[in-house]
Order: structure tokens, then sequence, then C-alpha cells
């Protein structure tokens, strides 16, 4: 049944004799032709009807048209008309199979090119351009682009072929509408986008600008939008609790808020508050609802020529209800709203039983029932292909597969929150991975299609999705099938832009961990088998181009587990190849450095080596999340030097002299030189211990004299002062002398606490820090953040003493007291003041001195506490190891008895003792980051010595030149004597 109102038109549209007709209430008529209406639509010039899927339609009256015309018939040929839309001057045909014509204001028909081969789903009409959904997902428009209305990203005026929205490629879109020069749709997770016109805000964007590309409406987010409906100039929105919002033009009331004021963002239509609204359309000027479980419809905007159907013919600002008491029984529902120009139309159908059917109108997806149809082999396996095909090489179609639907949690959906049920997820790709054929079908249908069409500026977050689901795919192929997958999909993630890129790295924070382990596991494994590959004699050009793109997605998922505590540990992003990777690098340095014996062919070959493996690790280490400590250190260890930096410094008056030369040193020879040192006093040596002197200014600096900077309570930690007394400028020259020794993998004395190390990689310190360099304090304010008890107040003031200095933490609110709702406030502001605000500008100028003298990419390989174990080393005294490495030289072996005399006096010594001989032999006074089993000790006899000679020692090298003294007592002796006054300290 048919109940129409509105402008007067030939009498039921001719789709029955006029005794047929029933006339109810305010202009209400209602009809049921003997062919029963289908689809209908309404637009400017043309109102048109599908009946057992022919097509007639009839002209109204218009501007060039003073008469309604007569019902005509199109002769379609074959074609059986599924669905109708009607624009401003034609009309736009759905066949049943998914081809699409369009008629023309003369009623002449034709097929659209440009969707050739496509299945359409849906189709919709604008004044002058119209849109079609096809059933892998894709969004097609054509006609006028005036206004941006085709979302075609650049300005052409219009389009007669069908045209791809290539920003929309990859959204699960669930409806498409068209107003009068504006365009929208809606995804599956109710996520609403709006292009095109903008005069009245009826794109609910804030504002008036009209859009060429498809835009988020972010006010509708998570509003649980379930339809979509354009009119003239305005919008309306249906959530799936009932609400409604309308947004645009308001001069005619048709908005519904009481008012005829335009509403540039989207606003609940109050007076439907509570109705369970199950339908809203658009016309030009005019809205109709209708309540679900009910024959109850609202209209409300223009009531000109009755068109509201309440019997008023003025402007209606507020829904009234449309009476159809009289004009249908209990035994029909509500099919369809239609809202045209001047009418407005019910379409009715007798009610049916709860079976469901398939929505013809839904894009295809993947769910559950379809994989065990295919498992099972229910189907041909020419089906089975042909489905296999239409769903994975469409990302639409993936992207709005596996929802999680329970509590319509998808319609969450956000930059927070992907919507997927990762249980289904994984459930379902088991079941593919486990039927090899399936499997490889699959793979090839992706490889092939889905991965090289995939849109990396995609309007909305839910083409990210695929990104999420793939990984679980590549479980199941083989080895080289899922190699060049993960290529694929690495390149795919790398060219996302930014913002995307930042929330697919949320929606990685959020994964199981089990899927985020995989996700890992795919990357490591890629990388090493990659870098396992390399080899002296050929050079791998898939290293160069693939192993950066892993390692880099690598690293961005190791930033997201830090970020967000995951289980994911260090040693599971580590590739332990990279180690090999460097030793073949160091074999090239040494060929290439004795190279001078060698014919031209073959040392122009180790330079294109040497320079091919510096240059995939110059990317590495800017990616560092693959290297274990051990690899770290020996890239810092064997990097290839451009020259040396001299400092020639007198002994008398080694600080002032550092400081004179660094003052004028160029940034570029302080990083790629090695340090030489030479002192005034004995030029004779060609290089006179720069651990000497790393030794001997930091000792200078860092103490209490220097008031260089401030001791904790117990005096074994340093940090930056709050009040100045010294020049600023010492803070940068401290800062390069750190650079320096950073630079030249020296250990120094820093007794700093992890927060130093921690800013210098941008890493927020936290209370553990402080708690660190000041117990006491700390740990007090672990207690109030660790406080049990509800207390309104807790007694202390966000107002603190800090270095002999009032501090207000909360300058907005002087005197603000600590409570139980803002004491983590306090605690975060107390910490932060402390270790960032009140040093800021002593703490810049030491970073940029620190940076001054070494590479930021290099510092940025180590994690906080690698950082400062390399700068400052480890108290891990294991003299066993030492002991155990140590190596001899000459006449000397273990079983020698001056050995056995030296190991034996070196045992008897006390811990500091036993320290001081390690800073007599490296001349470093603590452990390095490696541990014990880095310090490789070579014992060399010197017969040339005499018994009055004393050991000496080459710290480079950790080399021990050994008298061979005649008895232990005369050894113990000498030993002692050399490493209490570092006699015999020196180095080539």
């Amino acid at each position: 049944m048919l109940c129409y109102w509105g402008a007067q038109v030939r009498e039921c549209f001719g789709l029955s004799q006029p005794d047929k007709v029933k006339h109810g209430k305010c202009g209400i008529r209602s009809v049921c032709p003997k062919s029963a209406v289908q689809d209908m639509s309404a637009g400017r010039s043309f109102v048109g009807f599908i009946r057992d899927g022919q097509v007639s339609v009839l002209k109204l009256r218009g501007e060039n048209c003073d008469h309604d015309g007569k019902l005509k018939q199109l002769q379609l040929k074959k074609d059986r008309i599924r669905s109708i839309v009607c624009g401003g001057a034609g009309a736009v045909f759905l066949v049943y199979g998914g081809r699409v014509l369009i008629m023309d204001k003369s009623t002449v028909c034709s097929p659209l090119k440009g969707l050739e081969n496509r299945q359409v789903i849906q189709i919709a009409c604008g004044d002058q351009h119209s849109m079609a959904l096809t059933k892998d997902g894709q969004l097609f428009v054509w006609g006028d682009n005036t206004h941006g209305q085709l979302g075609l990203e650049k300005e052409q005026p219009s389009s007669l072929s069908a045209q791809p929205v290539k920003s929309l490629c990859g959204i699960p879109l669930a409806q498409i509408s068209a107003g009068g020069d504006h365009s929208f749709v809606l995804s599956l997770s109710g996520v609403v986008f709006g292009w095109g016109k903008n005069s009245a805000g009826q794109l609910g964007l804030g504002d008036t600008t009209d859009r060429l590309v498809p835009t988020v409406v972010n006010s509708l987010n998570r509003k649980k939008t379930v339809s979509i409906s354009c009119g003239g100039e305005h919008t309306a929105t249906l959530s799936k609790g009932g609400t409604v919002f309308t947004f645009g033009s308001g001069g005619f009331g048709q908005l519904g808020h009481n008012s005829f004021e335009d509403e540039h963002h989207p606003r609940v239509v109050a007076e439907l508050w509570g109705s369970k609204v199950s339908q809203v359309t658009c016309g030009r000027r005019h809205t109709l609802v209708s309540v679900e479980s009910s024959k109850l419809i609202y209209s409300f905007g223009c009531g000109m020529q009755g068109k509201l159907g309440n019997g008023e013919m003025i402007k209606q600002c507020v829904p009234f209800p449309v009476d159809l008491s009289t004009e249908c029984d209990h035994a029909y529902m509500i099919e369809k709203l239609i809202a045209g120009e001047n009418h407005s139309f019910a379409l009715f159908s007798k009610k049916l039983g709860n079976e469901s059917k398939p929505d013809p109108s839904r894009i295809l997806t993947l769910d559950d029932r379809m994989i065990d149809r295919w498992v099972s082999g229910s189907d041909s396996w020419k089906v089975i292909k042909k489905d296999i095909n239409n769903v994975f090489s469409s990302a639409a179609s993936l992207n709005g597969s596996f929802l999680k639907t329970s509590c319509d949690e998808h319609y969450q959906m956000s930059e927070e929150h992907c919507g997927l049920d990762f249980d289904l997820v994984k459930a379902s790709f088991a079941k593919l991975s486990n039927n090899e054929r399936l499997i490889s079908e699959v793979v090839k249908v992706v490889q092939q299609k889905l991965l090289p069409d995939l849109n990396p500026n995609s309007a909305g977050v839910e083409a990210l999705r695929l990104y999420l689901l793939l990984p679980e795919l590549f479980r199941g192929p083989q080895e080289q099938q899922r190699t060049e997958l993960t290529k694929a999909m690495a390149s795919k993630i790398l060219d996302l832009n930014p913002a995307a890129r930042k929330v697919l790295e949320m929606y990685w924070s959020k994964l199981p961990d089990d899927m985020l382990r995989n996700l890992v596991d795919l990357f490591q494994k890629e990388s090493a088998m990659l870098i396992g590959r390399i080899s002296v004699v050929k050079m791998d050009l898939d290293i160069a181009t693939h192993l950066p793109k892993y390692v880099r997605i690598l690293q961005m998922v190791y930033q997201v587990c830090r970020s967000a505590h995951r289980d994911i540990t260090k040693s599971d992003f580590i590739v332990h190849e990279v180690n090999g990777l460097l030793d073949v690098l160091q074999t090239i340095n040494e060929d290439v450095n004795n190279m001078w014996f060698t014919w031209a062919g073959q040392i122009q070959a180790l330079v294109a080596q040497q320079t091919y493996y510096n240059t995939i690790l110059k990317n590495l280490i800017t990616l560092p999340c693959i290297f274990n400590l051990e690899a770290k250190c020996s890239y810092m260890k064997n990097r290839v030097w451009k020259g040396s930096y001299e400092l020639t410094l007198r002994r008398t008056a080694l600080l002032e002299d550092c400081f004179s030369l660094l003052r004028t040193a160029r940034k570029q020879h302080l990083r790629g030189c090695w340090l030489a040192v030479f002192y005034t006093e004995d030029l004779r040596k060609t290089d006179v211990n720069k651990r000497d002197l790393f030794l001997n200014v930091f000792r200078e600096l860092c103490a209490p004299e220097s008031q260089l900077l401030k001791e904790n309570d117990n005096k074994t930690l340093s940090w930056f002062p709050t009040k100045l007394s010294v020049e600023k400028e010492k803070y940068f020259l401290f800062g390069i002398l750190c650079g320096l020794a950073f630079n030249n993998n020296s250990v120094v004395n820093l007794p700093f606490p992890l927060a130093l190390f921690k800013k210098l990689l941008n890493v927020k310190p936290c209370l553990e820090d402080l708690i660190e360099f000041s117990p006491v304090l700390g740990k007090s304010l672990r207690y109030i953040l660790d406080y049990s008890d509800d207390v309104r107040e807790m007694g202390p003031l966000f107002t603190i003493t800090w270095d002999g200095t009032e501090v207000e933490l909360d300058p907005a609110e002087p005197g603000k007291v600590v409570t139980n709702y803002n004491r983590t406030e306090f605690v975060d502001k107390y910490v932060d003041y402390i270790l960032n605000k009140s040093v800021e500008e002593v703490f810049e100028e030491f970073k940029r001195g620190f940076f001054n003298a070494c590479d930021r990419c290099l510092v940025e390989m180590f994690e906080p506490e690698e950082l400062r174990g390399v700068l400052v080393g480890n108290e891990e005294y294991d003299w066993d190891i030492l002991k155990k490495n140590t190596t001899y030289e000459g006449s000397f072996n273990a079983e020698h008895p001056t050995i056995i005399s030296f190991w034996e006096v070196f045992d008897e010594l006390t811990p500091n003792e036993k320290k001081a001989f390690l800073l007599f032999i490296t001349g470093f006074e603590k452990v390095p980051i490696l541990g014990m089993s880095a310090v490789k000790m070579r014992v060399r006899s010197r017969f040339d010595f005499t018994q009055d000679h004393l050991p000496e020692a080459l710290t480079c090298h950790a080399l021990l030149d050994l008298p061979v003294y005649q008895n232990k007592e005369t050894l113990r002796t000498k030993v002692i004597e050399a490493i209490n006054h570092k006699r015999g300290f020196w180095e080539e």
C-alpha cells in the first residue's frame, strides 16, 4: 500500500483507477495498486515507481512544465530494476545483478560508463550528481562537481562517467546519500563522512566552508549512527537507539529544533527524544520520520502544498504527527518513507514473519559461516575461488569483517578503538591456515590484488583494520609466500601518512598479547633472514631495499610496547644476526686498511663492499631495537674515523686548557674524529693517555669544590643546581667533555642518577628517578600516592621548598591543598620541578654541548640504563673472569712462576687495591658495560726490565708489561707501588 500527500498530481499517479483511491484527513490519500510498489523515489522533476521489476515514471510540473505528465512505463528490454532514485532532472536505476542505468530529462535510458564489470548495491541522486556503492565497498560518483560534491580531491567541473572516490577506498560503507549539492556516506561502524556544498552548515563540521573530499563528522562519532539522509541544504542522521540529529539549513523549520536558524553542528531533535525513531528521510525543505513498532509518522519543515500531511500550509519547526489512522490497518507496516520536492510518501507492506533475509544493499564481508563453507567443501572449488577473490581483493570487505558486535562495541570505533573482535579473527584465520589449498588461494589474491591497491591516504581510520588482520593471516603461508607478503605490507605501512601511522600504533598497543607477539615475530624473523644472507663476497640488494623497512616497523612496535608497558620484552625484538653483520664489516674494514698490497680491482671491490655495509648499518643504528648491547658497543668501537682531533694540554692546567680549546672546536671535528691527547711536558710521546685525561678532568669537575653540581644528602649522587655559582658556559663545556668520553668509548666518573640519561634520550624522568637521587623525599612522595585511607585533605600544599627556594607547583592556584583526588598531580609536578623545570636552563646547555661532541643517532641507539653503563660503567667486579680471560706473551704462560706469584698477590689485594689495578690496566675506575669479560688483559714478559722497574700498563690495549721478578715479595711491592701511584701508566 502507498500513502501520499503534498502537491496535487494526477489522481493516484496513474497507479490505479481513481475510484480505488482512499481519501483521508489533511489531504492524505492511499492506494493499493494491483502490482505492488517495490520501490519508489521522488525528485524535482520526476517521481518513479518499480513494480514487478519494471519502472514507471511520471513527469512533475515545474519550471518548464505547467502540468503533470502521464505515468509512463519505460521499455528497458530484459532489465529488471531493483531500486530507483530521482534527482534534479533525471533518475538512476539499479538493475538486479548490479548494473546501473541513467535516465535523462527526456526519459531516455542508457548504461552508465565506468561501472562495467562492477556489482552495484546502492545508488543515490542529488540535484546534479549521483553516487553508486559496489558490492566490494567502492564508491563511485558522477555528475556536477561545482561545490566538490563528487569528492574527487580536485576541482573539476563535472564527470560524465563514474569515478572512484579514492579517499574512501578501504572504508567499509553501510549507506550512501546525496543532497542538493552535498554528499554523505556512513560506515558499518557508524562513522559519518560528508563533503560538497556547506553554505548552511549541512556538512555538520561547524563552519560553512565547502569540502572537496570526504571529511569525518567528528561530533557524530560513537553515536551509533545507522542511517543518514540528505535534503536540499540540510542533513539528518538516525542513531541505533532512535535518536535523530539534524543540521544545515533551518529556514523552513526542517531541522525540527523549534527555530528557523541554521545549525552548523549535528543537534538532537529534542521533541523526538525517547520516540525510538526507525526511519528518517529528508525532502528538499522538509523532513519525515517514522517511529518504531507503530505507524506514527512525524513531519516538520516547509508545509507548502500540504507536504507535511497535517492540514497546515505553513513552516513548521517542531515535529507534528501525520494522521494515518484511517489509511491503514494493523496488517501493514511502514517499509519506506520518501520525501521529495513537494511530495511525501509512505510505502507500506504486509507484516511478515521474523525470518531474516540477506541484505542485498550490504557490502560483502568475511564471516565465520563463509569460512566454514569453504573448509567443509560444501561449495564447488570454482565458487570458493570466486568468493575468496571477491573478499580478499577488497580492503573494504576485510575492514568490515569480524566487527565486535557484542554490546555494539564496534560503534565505539575511534582513533583509540579499532572495533574488531580479535577472538573471532584468530579462530577464523586459524581455520583458513589449516587448509593448505585455501590459504594458498587467499595468499595469491592478497599478494596480487589486495596489497598493490591499498590506499595509504584513506579518509577514515577504519581502513587501518587491515593492518591488524593481515599479520594473523600470514601465520599460515609457507616461508617464501610469507616473505613476499611481508615485503608488500611493510611498504604499505610506511606509506601511511604520519597521522594514520600514529593511529595504527595506538591499535597495536591494544592488540592481545599473542597477536602483538606474532606481529613482532613476523618482522623480526624476516629481518633475521635477510641479515643472515649477508656474504662478504656478494652484496644482496634485498637487504638495502627491505631490511630498513622491516626494522623501522619493529622500532615502531617497540616504542609502542614501551609506552604501553606491554609484556613483550626487548629480547623479542633483538636480531642476533646483526652481530654477524658487524663481524663482516669489521673484516672488510681490516681488509681495506691492509689493501696497500692488493691489486686495483680488488681495492675497488672492497671499498664498494665497505660503503654498502656501512650504509646498511648507518640506517639500522637509527632503529636500535634489533641490536643487543654487544652489537651496539661493537658498532661504537669499530666505526671508521675521519681522522683525529688533537688536544695539547699542560698537566698542571688540564681543565683550563681543555675548556680553552673546546670553546672554539668545530662540531664536525669533535664528532667524526678520535681524540688524541698530548702533554706539553712530554711531547716525545705520540699520544698520551686520553683515559688519564678523562679520569682527572671528571674528578675535578664533579668535586664539590668545583661548585658545578649539587650533591644529594648522602653525597653519592649529583644533580644540576637551581642557582648558578659558575658561568653557564661551563655546563656547555662539561657536556662536550661527556660527549667526547662517549664518542671515544671511555668510562668516566659521572655520578648522576638515571634521570640525566633519560633526559638526554628525551625520556621523561619519573618518581623512581627522584627516589634514586633523594631517597627520603622520593619515598615520602611514594607514601602519599600509596596512602589508602579516604581523606579529603592530606595536609601538604602545592607549595614546596627546593634548594632554598619556595615554589608554587600550581601558580594558578597558590596554596592549593593536596587531596586524595589531586595527589597524583602533586607528585607529578613535584618530580617534574626537581628533575626538569628547576634545572631546565642549565641542562639545556649541558645537552647542547653533549650533542656537539657526539652524533645523536649513536646516543639514541641506547636505552637510558645502557647509556649510563656506556659512560659510567658498572660495579660488577668479577675478578675470576678477568683471570680466566687473561692471555700471556713472551716467555710467560699460565704456569710460569712469575704469573703464579702475580695471581697469588692479586688475590691477596684488598677490594680497593683490585679496583686500583683495574684503573691502572684499563684507565677505567669501573667495569665496562659489557662486564669484566670485555677486559681482555694481556701480560707480557720484559727481560729488559731490572728488578727495580715497576710494572707498566698500556691502557688502550689492557697490556701489562711485567718484569720477571725474583720473588713474590718483590712482585707484591712493585705492583702495589705501581697501582697506588699510577707510575708506569701510559698509552701509545
